[in-house]
């Protein structure tokens, strides 16, 4: 059975949740954006996927760093200041009275358009806003038993092509590469920048530990995750040597150790990548065992629980 690092445990309370769009609330089932929206016409818009932990959204400035430093990026003016942002999120747990344990999804794009066009020109009002909150908790046996990755032909291209680093919308490569692997038989894709060099994963980053270091790719090719940002920080604080360089596929199928890194799943184990095994079976090793508690004292730090 197919495994994603996104799988959650079922609850029901998601059915009836209300969602934000542009200061109002919907229920979930009438919860829409325009045919002419910019997202949906083109794919133009960032996004952050944030989590609640004990009525407070963990590494919320990180984020929000990210959020408007990707708006400026594409020019795009999200109309609302840093803390409006802050009082909607608030107002959207509040609604679904969320306390922890959930998932918070941000989106912003330019707007509408009176036409299908790529052109902003054609808009119409300003951006659209919206926030999607569920109560959502990964799936503990993903976390125990690991997942599979399967090396993808599509690659992660440069930033002459679209900055890999931007939280955006465009995804479509990530899409290919991830139906790749799951006709291939693995639970996601592992995808290699434009130099054959390893890059991240379609929808996580990825890391390997090699002679006790902590191995990741520059970071040129791949999202500037926050949950990647703070393993390198913990580990750098424990005295483990990490590296941010280019490496090869030779470099992962040798490693002791492999893991992915995301919002919502946290450290999540990678037991074999194209049809090899990683390491000597133990799932989570030692290390990612290690990074995983130090990754979760600088949540609780963070939200002050």
């Amino acid at each position: 059975m197919t495994r994603s690092t996104h799988q959650a445990l079922a609850d029901e309370r998601n059915a009836s949740v209300q969602v934000w769009i542009n200061d109002e609330f919907f229920p979930r089932a009438e919860a829409k954006v325009s045919v002419f929206d910019s997202g949906f016409l083109v794919g133009d818009g960032v996004w952050e996927g944030i989590r609640l932990h004990h009525d407070r959204f963990a590494f919320l400035d990180r984020h929000l760093d990210r959020l408007f430093a990707g708006a400026s990026a594409i020019d795009l003016d999200i109309g609302r200041t840093r803390g409006e942002v802050v009082s909607a999120l608030q107002a959207t747990v509040d609604r679904n009275d969320m306390h922890d344990g959930a998932h918070i999804r941000l989106m912003v794009t330019r707007g509408d358009k009176k036409t299908p066009s790529q052109h902003p020109s054609n808009l119409v009002g300003g951006p659209n806003m919206v926030i999607i909150a569920e109560h959502k908790v990964a799936d503990p046996s993903v976390a125990d038993d690991g997942i599979t990755l399967f090396t993808a032909t599509v690659r992660r291209p440069g930033p002459e092509v679209l900055d890999q680093r931007l939280n955006c919308h465009s995804k479509l490569h990530e899409v290919i590469a991830l139906i790749q692997a799951v006709k291939a038989g693995a639970d996601e894709a592992l995808m290699l920048d434009t130099t054959g060099a390893v890059a991240t994963c379609n929808a996580t980053n990825f890391f390997v530990v090699r002679s006790a270091e902590l191995w990741t790719s520059t970071g040129h090719y791949n999202l500037n995750g926050i949950t990647r940002q703070v393993v390198l920080e913990e580990a750098e604080g424990a005295g483990i040597r990490t590296h941010q360089e280019p490496y090869s596929l030779d470099d992962v199928y040798a490693a002791d150790e492999a893991f992915v890194t995301g919002t919502f799943g946290g450290l999540t184990p990678v037991t074999e990548v194209d049809g090899r095994n990683i390491g000597d079976g133990i799932v989570p090793g030692p290390m990612t065992r290690r990074l995983r508690g130090l990754y979760r004292e600088a949540v609780a730090r963070d939200v002050g629980a």
